[in-house]
């Protein structure tokens, strides 16, 4: 389906007038005829008026970012697009199947009698579709739970209208479905031997640390899939990223034990260069002759009070060390 474009009906003030003037000079007229007993006339007149009131129907008033989308007796006839008073043929019926649905996020798709505000037009505003929370396994196979948001608009009506049942409804599966295939190539953080872009080499991809780059994937994939149905996805937007309850805890208490591991790992590795420091100011400085079985004892009591997590309590030895 190709999407045609209205661009010789923006005559509504006219045909408005035009009618008006009919409408007036018929009753007139209806009025004049019937004093004078001419029926045959007063009939015509009267079809006349009947008709220009009829014609009224065809006129639409559209407001910026608003389409409407014109069928005739079935037969797809043109978009009107923009703001503007215009007139098409009374006969001409607008189609919008997701008028009076409601989708406030993914999965809550609801229909409503209610008449929307702009009735059956179109809107071609950015709107945004807020994911809900999905419990999805990363391809650790660790439960996460995680959350986007997606900006989306109407780009070709007739596409909207006509290739899908309800575009709205049609966006919110297909964000679900896109989501869950790329969270499942992404490790929560980032693991050794895991290839997330494809090409067979491994690398340090993870949805914590690639925020960006999986928002970036599942916009491409989203678009896509509802390439179809007219839409194009503006941006889209991680909201909420978690480990799953039951598993929070353990993964919290391995990110705590991989820190403690980093830091212990950065004190030792001063703690060795101050005791190698001190060795070489003493020996530079012939502050005292030490032997290995000294330099040894001397090392670990260093290391001792650089590397433990209490305050060293001293013991002050007054003989010799022998």
């Amino acid at each position: 389906m190709t999407e045609k474009i209205l661009t010789k009906n923006k005559n509504g003030m006219a045909m408005l007038l035009i009618l008006l003037a009919v409408v007036v000079a018929g009753c007139i007229g209806f009025i004049w005829c019937i004093d004078r007993f001419h029926v045959a006339l007063a009939i015509l007149l009267g079809l006349a008026v009947l008709a220009a009131c009829v014609m009224m129907a065809g006129l639409k008033v559209l407001r910026p970012q608003e389409a409407l989308v014109l069928t005739l007796f079935g037969n797809y006839v043109g978009t009107l697009k923009g703001e503007g008073f215009y007139w098409v043929n009374p006969f001409c019926a607008a189609v919008n199947p997701a008028s009076g649905t409601q989708l406030n996020q993914s999965g809550d798709v609801k229909s409503t009698r209610a008449a929307e505000p702009g009735g059956m037009k179109m809107s071609l505003k950015i709107m945004t579709l807020s994911n809900n929370k999905q419990k999805i396994n990363d391809c650790l196979g660790n439960p996460v739970e995680i959350g986007i948001a997606v900006m989306w608009r109407v780009v070709d009506t007739a596409k909207a209208a006509f290739n899908v049942d309800n575009y709205k409804a049609f966006l919110s599966l297909q964000c679900d479905s896109a989501l869950r295939n790329i969270v499942r190539l992404y490790p929560y953080d980032s693991a050794p031997n895991v290839d997330t872009t494809g090409d067979g080499q491994a690398d340090d991809g993870s949805l914590r640390g690639s925020s960006e780059v999986v928002a970036k994937r599942i916009k491409e994939e989203i678009q896509s899939r509802v390439e179809e149905a007219g839409l194009e996805i503006v941006d889209a937007r991680i909201t909420y990223l978690a480990y799953a309850p039951e598993i929070a805890a353990v993964m919290l208490q391995r990110q705590q034990a991989s820190a403690i591991v980093d830091a212990r790992k950065l004190i030792v590795d001063g703690a060795v260069g101050m005791v190698e420091m001190a060795l070489e100011r003493l020996n530079e400085n012939n502050v005292v002759e030490l032997d290995e079985e000294r330099k040894a004892a001397m090392v670990s009591n260093l290391l001792v009070v650089l590397c433990g997590s209490k305050d060293a309590q001293p013991i002050v030895n007054s003989g010799s060390l022998y």
